[in-house]
C-alpha cells in the first residue's frame, strides 16, 4: 500500500482553528488509512491508503473537521515521491545548517502563469527563491514571518499551497520512510 503525506493548512495556528493530533489521526483511520502517524501539532499526517482512498481523502478530512469544529481547512496529498522530489531538489542547502531560514509551499498544481517580476519586487535583498513543478522554495535567512514575500506567495504564484519549513520537511521524509 502506498505511502502519503497530507498537510493540513491553517490548523493549531496562534491558538486558533484548535484541532488535536489524536482527533486527526482517528479521523484518518476511521477513513480506512493504516499505519497512520503526525507530526508535530501543525497538521502533517503519514499514512498508508490505496490511491482511490487518498484521491478522496482532502474532501472527506476538511468535510469531517467542518462537522466537529467551527472551521474547515484546506487539505492537500502529497505522494511519499512528491515529498522526495520536493527533498532532493532543495536548491538552498545552506538550509541544513539552519532548517527555520528555508520553506517548501507544497502547490495544490503546477502553477502555469506565476508572477515572477511581483515576487522579485517583494523579496528582501537576502531572500531567494525557486520554483520547481509543484514546490516552491522560500529561503529567508532574516525570518520567515516579517517576508512581505511569503505573505504573498500563494497569490502571487495562483494556485493552493502550504509551507513547511525545512526541518518539517526532512522529518517527515523520515517517517515517511520508515
Amino acid at each position: 500500500m502506498p505511502t502519503y503525506i497530507a498537510l493540513l493548512r491553517g490548523i493549531n495556528v496562534l491558538g486558533r482553528n484548535s484541532l488535536p493530533m489524536k482527533e486527526l489521526r482517528l479521523l484518518f483511520e476511521a477513513e480506512g488509512c493504516r499505519d497512520v502517524r503526525t507530526y508535530i501539532q501543525s497538521g502533517n499526517v503519514i499514512f498508508d491508503s490505496p490511491a482511490a482512498t487518498a484521491r478522496r481523502l482532502p474532501l472527506r478530512v476538511a468535510a469531517a473537521v467542518a462537522r466537529t469544529r467551527a472551521f474547515e481547512p484546506r487539505v492537500l496529498i502529497i505522494t511519499r515521491a512528491e515529498l522526495d522530489r520536493a527533498a532532493a531538489g532543495n536548491p538552498f542547502p545552506e538550509a541544513d545548517t539552519n532548517p527555520r531560514s528555508l520553506h517548501v509551499f507544497f502547490l495544490a498544481r503546477k502553477p502555469t502563469s506565476p508572477d515572477v517580476a511581483a515576487m522579485e519586487t517583494l523579496r528582501t535583498p537576502t531572500e531567494r527563491f525557486a520554483l520547481d513543478g509543484k514546490a516552491f522554495y522560500l529561503y529567508t535567512p532574516d525570518g520567515f514571518g516579517p517576508s512581505r514575500l511569503a505573505d504573498r506567495v500563494e497569490r502571487l504564484l495562483g494556485v493552493d499551497a502550504t509551507a513547511r519549513n525545512w526541518r518539517t520537511v526532512t522529518t517527515l521524509l523520515e517517517m515517511a520512510s520508515s
